[in-house]
């Protein structure tokens, strides 16, 4: 499940963090430019000019009939943000307020339907 930016970089797409006029690329191996910043996450920082396209990439689905945000995923559940804008929805779901107005929660994955990838 992907939620955050991407950049595509000679011929090959990456996690990405854009920064003005340079974007900063990651793998998680070690490669010619990389530098390990954790185990398993190596960083590469570019100029915005070399970078072929930067994409901001969100997983979204229904549940339960509603709409979602797909945030993460941990054995089986997916961890997903109510995007219909009716609190009174979003309790009767049983989601926890998150911050004022946006609501999240644990759902099965099996219950989730129409999962899919959005690009902006």
């Amino acid at each position: 499940m992907r939620d955050g930016y991407v950049a595509r970089w000679q011929d090959r797409e990456y996690d990405a963090s854009p920064d003005g006029e340079q974007v900063r690329i990651y793998q998680p191996d070690p490669g010619d430019g990389f530098t390990e910043v954790r185990t398993g996450r190596y960083v590469r920082v570019v100029p915005v000019a070399e970078v072929d396209e930067v994409a901001y990439v969100r997983t979204t689905c229904s549940w339960k009939g509603e709409p979602f945000i797909v945030l993460a995923e941990h054995d089986g559940w997916l961890r997903v943000e109510y995007t219909g804008g009716r609190a009174p929805i979003a309790e009767s779901l049983g989601l926890e307020p998150f911050d004022f107005g946006v609501y999240q929660g644990w759902a099965p994955a099996n219950e989730v339907r129409d999962l899919r990838e959005q690009r902006a």
